[in-house]
């Protein structure tokens, strides 16, 4: 079956943490990535980035300390260099992947705004730590601009923010114009840079959008053929780590739900997963969803890895 529109969702261990790591990272994600397209898969490319988006938030804050005539970055100008600087990679290593092997297809970054509600209970209960470690002296200052922090045993502390659900994807009908040009396109990196409606105006949220989620909705608005989410394992487990742990070859949507009541995901890391999955294969009965590692690519496009979903 060729032309099998897909959304792959790319997690830390496709990236790295740091400038050299994700440069060699991404040099193995876009080998696995172009043995997709040469499978007969468009893509539409999302990804995290956790470390990215915390580094350059610790840079534009420390340059600030030093130079006072330059400003610290709100978090949703930093969002926004997350997505520039982490897609400039995955473009340019899926290109030059491509182009080895004789595939000649344009590869297109989109840098995408994504709507929240500012009465979204994340706001009034963040979670997401960001940015340096930061003194007592730092953290009550930040409480005074009305900012939220954590403490940190023993690292002080640090600033925390609000992990908002998605409403919109503002640049999806670009995104879907690029797709139906039969490029592979690359967005809502990040989770996409958080904005909330105000009349004619987009303003900045101090937010950020789990990657996981916008992978669901990105998906379900497309109405694409399958959700691909590359992860740090081969399948999704039952009683993970363990020794009991059995992998999940195949589910659907109302198995995955009764795992879900059953508590046999991770809050922070598989379940998120599962949720975008579910959300993916409600809007689209006829989609599929393929859970699995990085390097466990070639072996679940053969069925001898992975965690296949659909919604029956």
């Amino acid at each position: 079956m060729d032309n099998i529109k897909a959304v792959v969702s790319l997690g830390h261990e496709a990236l790295g943490v740091n400038t050299m790591e994700q440069r060699a990272a991404t040099q193995l994600t876009g080998k696995a990535l172009a043995d997709l397209v040469e499978a007969g898969y468009q893509l539409v490319i999302t990804h995290s980035n956790g470390p990215q988006v915390s580094m350059i938030h610790k840079a534009m804050t420390e340059l600030h300390r030093m130079y006072i005539d330059y400003t610290s970055a709100p978090m949703c100008v930093c969002s926004a260099m997350s997505q520039g600087y982490v897609g400039y990679d995955i473009q340019n290593s899926l290109k030059t992947e491509l182009t080895k092997r004789g595939i000649y297809k344009p590869v297109s970054t989109i840098l995408t705004q994504v709507t929240v509600d500012p009465y979204d209970e994340a706001f009034y209960a963040p979670t997401k730590e960001i940015g340096r470690n930061m003194s007592k002296e730092d953290a009550d200052n930040e409480v005074k601009k009305g900012n939220f922090v954590k403490e940190i045993p023993g690292n002080g502390y640090k600033r925390i923010i609000a992990a908002p659900k998605p409403i919109d994807i503002v640049e999806i009908d670009a995104i879907r114009t690029l797709v139906d040009a039969g490029q592979e396109v690359i967005a809502c990196g990040g989770g996409g840079i958080p904005v909330i409606q105000q009349g004619h105006t987009l303003k900045g949220a101090s937010a950020v959008i789990e990657k996981d989620a916008i992978a669901g909705k990105l998906a379900a608005d497309l109405k694409v053929d399958r959700l691909i989410i590359l992860t740090s394992v081969p399948y999704v487990y039952k009683n993970f780590q363990k020794e009991d742990q059995e992998p999940i070859i195949k589910m659907n949507v109302a198995d995955a739900k009764k795992y879900i009541e059953a508590g046999e995901f991770g809050e922070v890391d598989m379940l998120p997963k599962i949720e975008a999955a579910i959300e993916f294969l409600e809007a689209n009965h006829n989609g599929s969803v393929l859970i699995t590692s990085l390097d466990s690519v070639d072996a679940a496009l053969k069925g001898k890895a992975g965690t296949f979903i659909t919604f029956e």
